[in-house]
C-alpha cells in the first residue's frame, strides 16, 4: 500500500530542495521578455507531468489511488517550487534553467521509482 505522502516527508526530498537551493544562482538576475516562447513555470510544470507519466507508465500495477496520490504529491512539489522560484517563475526559461528543471524532474522521478520501489518490497 502506497503512504498518503510519498516522497515530500523524506530526507531524500529535502535533500533534492536543497539542490535546487544550491543552484538558485542559475534563475537569479532572469529577466521577463515578451518574446518568451515558454516561462518558467510552463517548464516545470510540462517536465514534472512527463515524468509522472513516465513514472505511472512503467509502474502498471498503481491503483487508482496510488497514481492520484503521486499527483496529489506532484501539485505539492510544483507548489514548493514556485514558492521557492516565486520571483521568477513567470519569466521566460533560460536555456540553462531549462537543462536544470529536466534535471530536477529527473531527481523527482527517480525519489518516486525509489519510494514505490521501497514500499512494494514491505
Amino acid at each position: 500500500m502506497i503512504d498518503t505522502k510519498m516522497v515530500t516527508d523524506t530526507d531524500g526530498y529535502i535533500h533534492i530542495i536543497e539542490y535546487l537551493t544550491a543552484h538558485l544562482s542559475l534563475f537569479e538576475n532572469s529577466t521577463n521578455t515578451n518574446d518568451a516562447k515558454i516561462s518558467v513555470l510552463e517548464v516545470i510544470e510540462q517536465e514534472m507531468s512527463e515524468q509522472i507519466i513516465s513514472l505511472c507508465n512503467q509502474n502498471q500495477a498503481l491503483t487508482f489511488n496510488q497514481r492520484n496520490t503521486i499527483i496529489r504529491e506532484i501539485d505539492a512539489i510544483v507548489y514548493d517550487l514556485q514558492e521557492i522560484l516565486s520571483g521568477v517563475v513567470n519569466n521566460s526559461v533560460t536555456n540553462e534553467q531549462l537543462a536544470f528543471i529536466k534535471e530536477f524532474a529527473i531527481l523527482i522521478k527517480n525519489l518516486f521509482d525509489t519510494e514505490i520501489n521501497r514500499q512494494l518490497i514491505l
